[in-house]
């Protein structure tokens, strides 16, 4: 994917969160230095304005690379940068106390001292909020918050500011400083609940697939289990009998060819419906699947009486694109509709996640190249078997789509069936999803 708005299609719900909440913080300086710094220059005369704003831009610049460091800390991507955040902290005081000396001692005009103030109470708002990130507790950044309002008041105070003055300054730094401690706070938690839905999605995925592969697991231990253990006794007898030279030994050992025979039947019955398709059925399974993704997903127009051929390449059609789904792009909403019209029936599947993952692209003719894993390439010979073809390609902006349409027999009339209920509880799609990604 190309673009400007192919970076951004191409990252995950978490990765989009985590990229707007580091730009917003990287848009924190600019807002500190254009509120507090860029005014002194209309109130404070030269060269006092100018010490000013460098002390504010270089406070601001300090918080941003502290922010980033300190993000990635909570993301557990990096140490804690204890010593950025001492350097933050001593500067958020000295340059706190230098703004509120300016103010008192500095040079006399109309609001020089309150534009010395207001940087002096912006300084204090925006180290503290930034601090905050590389705090856990809360009840240890409302102390943070309170200690710096005290702090305020009690180096205001022996400064000269008369005492109201000093409990305005306290106060307006317990609302910024809360302010901005909060909505720290509160980005970091977002940012957290994100990545951990985003890891719950993928952990009901991958039990949906562990359930199946348990019930596989038991069909065939229940048929080789049993059968495996009358063999071996049956073996055993047959030897003791050999030995005594009984004839008995014979029908023992055709007995055990029997049961053999029976059991390698019984194992490729399992196999057999482990590995064809019913359509209606993996409708239903897809359903069930997505929906305990969290993906929105709505199925429409299925179809009984197709040939049972048909309906196996079709099923096997729902189970990659139900894979795909999960395994690749980031969808919140999957459309499966089956429609049959002039002899033909047509399977579409479309999800609004980044396009072109795990998938081939568009040729000219609207087919779809082979992909790089074997899940097309295997459906396109599934779907080849009874001259179906496969396209799977972009469809617009975030909107994949992936279309199968098979032939029907002269003779076949199928029949129209109700979709699957939204609230019923279709089994998981039958196959392990690693096997048939693309």
């Amino acid at each position: 994917m190309s673009g400007r708005g192919g970076w951004w299609r191409g990252k995950s719900t978490p990765a989009k969160v985590e990229t707007y909440t580091r730009w917003s913080f990287h848009t924190f300086p600019f807002v500190e230095v254009a509120t507090f710094a860029l005014p002194a220059f209309g109130y404070v005369p030269a060269p006092v304005n100018w010490i000013l704003f460098l002390l504010v831009s270089a406070h601001a610049a300090l918080g941003a690379v502290t922010a980033s460091l300190t993000l990635d800390w909570t993301r557990g991507r990096h140490p804690l940068p204890v010593r950025l955040l001492w350097a933050l902290g001593t500067a958020t005081v000295v340059i706190a106390v230098v703004s509120l000396v300016v103010a008192l001692h500095g040079p006399r005009g109309t609001d020089n001292g309150a534009a010395a103030g207001t940087v002096f109470v912006g300084v204090l708002s925006f180290g503290i909020g930034t601090l905050a990130l590389a705090v856990r507790e809360t009840r240890r950044m409302v102390y943070g918050v309170l200690g710096a309002a005290v702090g305020a008041g009690a180096v205001a105070v022996p400064a000269g500011v008369p005492a109201p003055g000093a409990a305005v300054a306290a106060g307006a730094v317990v609302l910024a400083a809360g302010f901005f401690t909060f909505t720290s706070v509160f980005s970091v938690w977002l940012l957290n609940a994100v990545y951990a839905l985003d890891e719950a999605r993928e952990t009901r995925a991958r039990l949906a697939v562990a359930e199946e592969r348990l019930r596989f697991g038991r069909d065939l231990h229940d048929v080789m289990g049993r059968n495996l253990a009358v063999v071996a006794l049956k073996s055993e007898l047959a030897v003791q009998l050999a030995r005594r030279g009984r004839p008995e030994a014979v029908e023992q050992m055709i007995e055990v060819q029997r049961i053999a025979r029976e059991t390698q039947r019984e194992v490729r019955e399992v196999v057999r419906g482990y590995r064809e398709a019913d359509l209606r059925t993996e409708l239903a399974g897809a359903q069930g699947v997505l929906t305990a993704a969290g993906i929105d997903c709505e199925v429409s127009g299925p179809v009984t009486g197709l040939p049972a051929e048909i309906q196996s390449a079709l099923g096997w059609v729902v189970r990659e694109a139900t894979t795909n789904v999960l395994r690749h792009g980031d969808a919140g909403r999957c459309a499966v509709s089956l429609r049959v019209a002039e002899g033909r029936v047509t399977l579409t599947v479309e999800n609004d996640g980044a396009p072109g993952i795990g998938t081939g692209s568009r040729t000219d003719t609207g087919t779809a190249e082979p992909g790089r894993g074997s899940g097309l390439a295997g459906l396109r010979e599934r779907l080849r078997e009874v001259d179906g073809v496969l396209r799977a390609g972009p469809a617009g902006d975030d909107l994949f789509r992936l279309t199968a349409e098979v032939p029907l027999p002269p003779d076949s009339a199928p029949e129209r069936a109700p979709a699957p209920e939204p609230g019923g509880s279709p089994r998981p799609v039958p196959h392990p999803v690693s096997e048939v990604t693309s």
